[in-house]
């Protein structure tokens, strides 16, 4: 007797586990099946602190949330209608994160008696046996022994049979919401091609899960989302390092400049490390340095060569690089900084995320140092928002801060690929000769946008001096002048601020142009921020939302759209960041909601944080 399909509007699944139990694995390929099939889609993978957390514990548990709808979405759900549990520790972390009535599945496996005790439960106390999940819809499944069951034949070790248990689980799913199983089939085959015994197990398990589905009479109902109606073009499902990897190739090729990159490892921006090392076919070299200072410096080398010059990193590491880039800014040479943001101070929490480090970004460096920073919104804004970071750095020759986070860097959502024709040419010139009538060359003479050339090295007649102490304005020879250095502080200054001549103006996202409230965000806080401004709209509420991207200099307009509402509110993953910035440039009475918890605002509390200000 076939199970009937129930056609649901949105879902929001929480896979979670042990670390060593591929939930991040099962989360991303029943991610790539959903933007296959065509739901608009927002992930938030949720990884352990510790490199290999005590098995079974509390701070080993990984987990990943998939939100997918036949509707437009902005943020991976507040509250899970499905918990997939693998162990009890799991369940007593996510547990908070579902809806009443929601669906829990457990792996029965993971709730004996040591798993119970590793996770702190009391003795003698079951949460899947003792009724305090009424109100939920409990499946119990025998996730481990149904996994050797379908690989009895198979000559592999228990401990091997058992590492393919989450295909199982997705197999399951895949049954419960009317999937197809062969986009996973092409990534097994891809993976472990090599690995024939591999292949097979996972394979086998797999559909043993789908088939379980098909044979158990626990489900009365199956459930479908509906593609979504987006708009036209090839979409593919993509997380924000992958997107931000892109922009830069898309730039280097529109640049005509190769590309090196000078870091060294950090979690989480390793991730653009490893995707542009696989692009070597584009002319790119990627450097990983003995340290973070190796790396930037390498990078403001290769700038002065006539590359584009890009070094990755997250906040320990931006720390560690400061000196070099007041160099960068003092030779004025284009660098590009990617700051992938996570929790701090020092060394925080490694794999949570933040917006942490703007204050670093703008004040980070001794002396008057100003640089000019960009900001990510989304996954699929860093192909955009690195593609800008480049044009700025190029054409204003000076170093770049480009801004992301964990948030962003390892979610995931539908990304439709842009055509070249739509990219806007970034144009660059180098210093070749001497111009008729120049007797010497002159490295600081400044452009309309105060721009100096940039002159490669081994050009005939464009020898000068580089380094770190002041130079004289003009001829860039050194000066402890006082009066010279007070014009090239302020000169630099001047020069980052004419940046906002050649940026687009401040546009609302959404709402009136005047009001109650507007809500001014930036970064991650983009998609709830987009959603409780939406819902409360719905409700007659006079409120708008505008998202940052160029978050120094700022669009000239922006005082003008901050003046045109009775409050300002600005939330912020950080204990109040852009806020004094605004306040103190603004003189905007602007008030903030903060959480600094490692993970995301919601929509839901935000809508309260709207609600209460009016």
């Amino acid at each position: 007797m076939s199970v009937p399909v129930q056609v649901v509007e949105d879902v929001v699944i929480k896979f979670a586990g042990d670390s060593g139990d591929g939930m991040q694995l099962t989360g991303s390929q029943f991610t790539n099946n959903t933007a296959l099939i065509g739901n608009d889609l927002s992930t938030f993978p949720d990884f352990p602190a510790e490199i290999r957390a005590p098995q079974g514990t509390v701070p080993g548990v990984s987990g990943y949330q998939l939100h997918f709808s036949s509707q437009r979405i902005f943020t991976p759900g507040d509250n899970c209608d499905v918990l997939v549990a693998m162990n009890a520790a799991a369940l007593k972390v996510n547990l908070k994160t579902l809806k009443k009535g929601g669906i829990i599945i457990v792996n029965t496996d993971g709730f004996d008696n040591k798993n119970l005790r590793l996770a702190n439960y009391p003795d003698g106390i079951n949460p899947i046996e003792d009724g305090s999940l009424e109100g939920y819809e409990v499946h119990k499944i025998d996730v481990t022994r149904l996994t050797r069951e379908a690989l009895k034949d198979m000559q592999l070790g228990t401990k091997e049979k058992d590492r393919a248990k989450n295909m199982f689980v997705l197999g399951f799913l895949y049954w419960l919401y009317s999937r197809d199983l062969t986009s996973t089939f092409s990534f097994l085959h891809d993976k472990f091609s090599k690995q024939p015994d591999i292949l097979d197990s996972n394979i086998k398990v797999l559909q043993a899960g789908y088939n379980y589905g098909d044979t158990v009479e626990a489900f009365s109902v199956r459930y479908k989302v509906e593609k979504a109606k987006l708009p036209s073009g090839n979409y593919r499902s993509i997380t924000g390092n992958t997107a931000l990897s892109y922009g830069l190739i898309a730039a280097s090729e529109m640049s005509q400049l190769p590309i090196f990159l000078g870091t060294y490892p950090i979690t989480p921006a390793s991730d653009i490390l490893h995707e542009l090392a696989r692009y070597k076919n584009f002319g790119i070299r990627t450097f990983q340095a003995e340290d973070e200072i190796a790396g930037i410096s390498a990078a403001i080398g290769a700038a002065y060569g006539g590359s584009l010059g890009i070094t990755t990193t997250s906040g320990p590491g931006m720390a560690l690089k400061t000196e070099a880039m007041g160099l960068a800014m003092m030779l004025e040479v284009p660098l590009l900084i990617i700051n992938i943001q996570r929790g701090g101070p020092s060394t925080g929490l490694p794999t949570k995320t933040e917006q942490s480090d703007l204050l670093q970004a703008y004040y980070g460096r001794n002396g008057e140092s100003p640089i000019p920073i960009i900001s990510t919104s989304t996954p699929s804004d860093c192909f955009y928002a690195a593609y800008e970071a480049v044009r700025i750095a190029v054409q204003h020759m000076t170093p770049v801060i480009l801004l992301s986070d964990g948030y962003i860097a390892n979610g995931a959502e539908p990304w439709r690929y842009p055509q070249t024709a739509d990219l806007e040419p970034i144009k660059v010139s180098f210093k070749k000769k001497l111009e008729e009538g120049e007797l010497q060359f002159q490295p600081y003479l400044r452009d309309e946008k105060l721009v100096r050339p940039w002159a490669v090295p081994g050009e005939p007649g464009l020898e000068h001096r580089i380094g770190g102490l002041e130079k004289e304005d003009i001829t860039g020879n050194i000066s402890y002048e006082a009066e010279n250095h007070q014009h090239m502080v302020k000169t630099r200054q001047a020069k980052v601020d004419k940046i906002a001549d050649y940026i687009p103006l401040q546009d609302l996202d959404s709402g009136p142009a005047e009001g109650d409230v507007l809500v001014l965000g930036w970064g991650s806080t983009y998609g709830a921020v987009k959603s409780a401004v939406a819902e409360l709209q719905g409700k007659g509420v006079k409120v708008a939302h505008a998202h940052l991207r160029y978050m120094r200099p700022f669009p000239r307009n922006l005082g003008e759209i901050l003046k045109s509402y009775k409050r300002v509110l600005i939330p912020e993953i950080n204990n109040g960041q852009l806020i004094k910035i605004i306040r103190d440039k603004y003189m905007v009475d602007a008030v903030g909601y903060n959480k600094i918890k490692g993970v995301p605002i919601t929509r839901a509390e935000l809508a309260d944080a709207i609600t209460n200000l009016l």
